[in-house]
């Protein structure tokens, strides 16, 4: 876990004039573990987080914030909502145009089946930016991404996906994938130029599919 989970515990639980013992009594852990989160010597597991948040009584993006990995490289655990729904987050913006530095903020929650994360598939969603995938997506139009990162880059093929480029910069286009490399497309060709990228520009820049678009949700 980054510094911003260790920062913000610490600030969080002075403010509340709780002592560490006092907070860990709340959370269900000793003393010592709460200290140790807070001078970032260990991480604590998502559950950790939730009961913390709880003990708080604050939502979990007041104690994430930007920091939305784990260790392990998985998104945060999604919410339970019911027996049927569970809750993912809006993780932030992503460029449908030119590639900007990705956004790791959660702006909200939206709901998806329950039944998508059998197998363990994780999902999270983006909000649209830009019009290079016009008319099929629109500004600010929602898109929920199944996580790819455990996936070989074959899985992307013909598909919209969440592509990172030069390692930190994210961009949203359709994947086409031949023995030269991938191939970037956006939807509005009329004012956007497609990409392509060689074998050697995948490993070298790198290129990286990180999400896979499972659902277009339109705010009307």
């Amino acid at each position: 876990m980054a510094n911003f989970f260790a920062s913000n515990l610490k600030k969080i639980r002075e403010e509340r004039g709780l002592s560490q013992n006092k907070l860990g009594a709340l959370a269900g852990v000793n003393q010592t573990t709460i200290a140790r989160w807070e001078s970032k010597e260990i991480a604590p597991s998502i559950d950790n987080v939730e009961d913390l948040a709880n003990a708080l009584n604050i939502p979990l993006p007041d104690l994430l914030g930007k920091d939305l990995r784990f260790d392990n490289g998985s998104y945060m655990k999604p919410i339970i909502d019911d027996d049927n729904m569970i809750q993912i987050p809006v993780l932030g913006t992503i460029k449908a145009g030119i590639p900007i530095e990705a956004q790791q903020e959660i702006l909200e929650y939206i709901e998806i089946p329950k039944t998508w994360i059998r197998g363990g598939k994780q999902f999270y969603g983006l909000k649209i930016s830009g019009d290079s995938m016009f008319p099929k997506y629109q500004e600010d139009d929602i898109v929920v991404f199944e996580d790819s990162h455990s996936y070989d880059m074959e899985s992307a093929r013909n598909k919209d996906c969440a592509v990172m480029v030069n390692g930190d910069d994210a961009t949203f286009k359709k994947v086409l994938l031949s023995e030269e490399g991938i191939t970037l497309v956006p939807y509005n060709t009329g004012a956007y130029d497609i990409k392509m990228y060689s074998k050697d520009d995948i490993i070298n820049k790198p290129i990286r599919v990180i999400g896979i678009a499972r659902e277009k949700r339109t705010r009307v």
